[in-house]
Parts: C-alpha cells; sequence; structure tokens
C-alpha cells in the first residue's frame, strides 16, 4: 500500500465533492471541516487536483478503473468477464499520476462471489500504479443473503450470512483494510443498534485477527429531507467506531451523492451540517494522535440490558461490569458503555480504553453517564472537548460521560 496515505494516522475523510464545489474557496473550507480525504473523486482536473494538494487533501480517484457496483447481486460471479485484467494494466499505462491521487476506486460493494477476481484486480492495481492503493469498499450486515432465494447469484452479499462474507474477502482479497459503509438512520430504530454493533463486531474481529486496518463510512447526511442528523447522533457513529478500532473514517456525503442534507446543498452552499461535522471531525482530531499510539485489542460492551435489539443478535456478548486487569468493575451506573481495549503499540504494558456513551443513540433522551472503575494504575483521562473533571477517592475513579460523547483513558 502507498505511502501517500500515512497508515500510521487517523485519518477522516468524505464521500463526494461534486464539480459545483471545486473552487479553491471550497477546498479550503473542505479542509477547515478536517477533511483530509476525498473518496470516489470523479474525473478531476489538474486545478482541482492542484488545489487538494495545497489544502494537504488526498483523494480516491473513481473513473479511472472500471467501476462496479454489486446492486441486486444479479450479474455476480461475472466480473472476471466484463473486467479483465488487461483492461488495469491498460489504465495505469495511460494514468497521469498527481500528488493529491492517494488511491484509485476499483468498486462499490461487491458480491463474494467476485473477491477471488477482485484479488487480482487488487493486486494488480496495487503493482500497476506506483503511487497509489486499491480502493474496494463492502456491503454492511442488512444487505441480502444466499438464505433470501433459491438462487445465489440473484443475492448481494453472495454468502450465507454476514461473517461469511467476511471470511471470504479475508481468504480471497489481501488489501490491507476492510472497509464498510453503515447507516444506522436510515434503519429502523428497532433493529438499528443491534445492526451496527454486530457489522463492528465482525469486522473489527477479522481486522484484529489479520492485522488489517479498519475504515468505516457513518452518515453525516440523511435519508429523509425533514430530519438533520444531529451533533450526537454524528459523535455516536464515530465515538463507537473508535470503540471497536477504527482508524479511517470517511463520512458520507460531503457533497451530493445520495441522500439528503448533505454537508453542501446543490448549489455548494453549506447546510447546518458543516459546522455540526466540523465540530465533532475537530474533537476527533484533538484525540487522534494520542489514539493511534495504541492498537485495538477487544472491544466490550457494559450496560446493554435494556437494549432489545441485540436480542436479534445472540453473538454480541454484553456484561455488567469490566475488569480487564488495569480497569476493575468498570459500569455506568446509568447508562451503556462501548469500550475499547487497547495497548500501546511500541510498549505493550501500556494500556488504554476508549469510552463512548453509547446509552442514547438516537439522541431522543440525552443523559450523562456516571462512569466509575477502580485501577491501581496511574491514569489520565483524555477528551477532544476538554477537560473532563476525573475524580479520584483511593483507587476509585468515577467521572461524567455525556450522550454519544467518548474519552481515552490511559494506564500506565
Amino acid at each position: 500500500m502507498n505511502k501517500r496515505l500515512n497508515r500510521n494516522k487517523l485519518i477522516i475523510g468524505a464521500y463526494i465533492l461534486q464539480p459545483y464545489a471545486r473552487t479553491e474557496k471550497h477546498i479550503r473550507e473542505l479542509a477547515e471541516c478536517g477533511i483530509e480525504l476525498v473518496v470516489c473523486l470523479s474525473k478531476p482536473d489538474r486545478e482541482t487536483l492542484d488545489l487538494l494538494e495545497k489544502y494537504h487533501v488526498g483523494c480516491i480517484v473513481s473513473g479511472i478503473l472500471p467501476g462496479w457496483w454489486g446492486g441486486d447481486g444479479a450479474g455476480a460471479g461475472t466480473l472476471h468477464e466484463r473486467n479483465t485484467l488487461d483492461i488495469y494494466l491498460k489504465a495505469a499505462e495511460e494514468f497521469e499520476d498527481h500528488p493529491a491521487i492517494w488511491g484509485v476506486d476499483i468498486g462499490d460493494e461487491p458480491s463474494a462471489l467476485d473477491f477471488e477476481h477482485y484479488g487480482k484486480i487488487a493486486e494488480t492495481t496495487e503493482k500497476a500504479f506506483a503511487n497509489q492503493f486499491a480502493y474496494l469498499n463492502l456491503y454492511p450486515n442488512y444487505a441480502s443473503v444466499a438464505a433470501n432465494t433459491e438462487d445465489q447469484t440473484t443475492c448481494q452479499l453472495g454468502t450465507a450470512t454476514y461473517q461469511e462474507h467476511i471470511d471470504e474477502y479475508v481468504k480471497r482479497i489481501s488489501l490491507p483494510y476492510i472497509s464498510y459503509d453503515f447507516y444506522i438512520y436510515s434503519l429502523p430504530k428497532n433493529i438499528g443498534v443491534g445492526k451496527m454493533l454486530d457489522n463492528f463486531r465482525i469486522v473489527a474481529d477479522a481486522c484484529r485477527k489479520t492485522g488489517r486496518d479498519f475504515w468505516y463510512i457513518p452518515q453525516v447526511n440523511s435519508l429523509f429531507p425533514e430530519v438533520f442528523t444531529s451533533e450526537n447522533r454524528l459523535r455516536y457513529q464515530a465515538y463507537t467506531a473508535l470503540a471497536y478500532g477504527a482508524t479511517v473514517i470517511n463520512w458520507a456525503c460531503y457533497t451530493g451523492g445520495w441522500w439528503a442534507n448533505n454537508v453542501l446543498d446543490t448549489d455548494g452552499n453549506k447546510t447546518e451540517q458543516y459546522e455540526k461535522l466540523k465540530k465533532i471531525n475537530r474533537e476527533i482530531k484533538n484525540i487522534a494522535e494520542l489514539y493511534m499510539e495504541y492498537k485495538n485489542v477487544d472491544t466490550h460492551l457494559i450496560g446493554f440490558d435494556g437494549e432489545e435489539s441485540l436480542s436479534q443478535f445472540p453473538e454480541i456478548k454484553t456484561v455488567k461490569s469490566l475488569d480487564t486487569g488495569a480497569m476493575r468493575d468498570l459500569k455506568a451506573e446509568n447508562g451503556s458503555l462501548a469500550v475499547g481495549q487497547m495497548v500501546n503499540r511500541a510498549d505493550p504494558y501500556k494500556t488504554a480504553f476508549v469510552i463512548c456513551n453509547a446509552s442514547d443513540a438516537y439522541d431522543e433522551k440525552p443523559a450523562a453517564a456516571a462512569v466509575k472503575f477502580r485501577s491501581d494504575k496511574t491514569v489520565k483521562i483524555y477528551s477532544g472537548e476538554g477537560v473532563i473533571p476525573l475524580t479520584k477517592k483511593g483507587n476509585e475513579y468515577t467521572f461524567d460521560l455525556a450522550n454519544c460523547h467518548g474519552v481515552i483513558i490511559t494506564a500506565e
């Protein structure tokens, strides 16, 4: 994988930068919003690429290589016939490089029936493009599976379960990351949280086992025009992703791509989502350097007994409190926590925890959680929003964490 995308850094990106938002003012404001990577930038001219470079923003370009979207799965298993490897080699010969181009898009949400050929495409692309990585994004777990139909080629995933879909990806495709999109606020509330956490579980486990990076695509936009995604809904997606070890977060969408209430409207003007996203991105960046000093080794769900949607996903394990050695009896007296357990990349004796107050994903009755734990280590708390009081009495620590907000706690 090329060096233009720094894998030692937490990257915040966004999908789609339409031609109406490619002036210098637009790209400067894109960078000011905290975006470092534009995903699926279609047919950029040299001026746009120069502006991206000027403001230290990279891009993944679409249209250089053959496009492919899984759709309803009707054409699954035929990719090798339509997109032969010679097409990719020819495209590489004609490609004009630019420092702002970090990656090239090779497809979106393919069926597992095409993973074997996608493995060859990814390998060919990474060899043929000296400075670009191959970008491939996967379906979320609410895509249809083979069990939905007698003919496997007419399902989206091409497998009987989502676990098998990810297992096949890992087996067939050697890219050093797994990327997928999941839009919780487009789903019914009775399944949204459970589906989201189960998707996190499957992908994060696969990344840990194979040493891959975890790339996640949350939504800043809305399925319904009358509903704008709130600040806390943005936080919930971002901090929960960090609790599962995400190292790249690519928001959908910055300009028109799909759905409504994107960060910019179709005239290139800011919507109310711009300031929200800028604020959340700034919070994340404030803790990003510390976060990347550690790697995620496990994720724990504490106090989710009242979350009915989890009952549909028996593989999700929850606990009333957590004991890890560095932290003991970690719990929230009046809330639910997603806790990412991490170890320092340079010194495994140093540990850290990403804690997200995941009590109210829909931001309907937001309330702070009273978090408590015991530790004999030297403990420090870090927030992207500034100082959060951490009270110590003996070896017991307490602090309040607002709904959907997150912190990093180090224990050394």
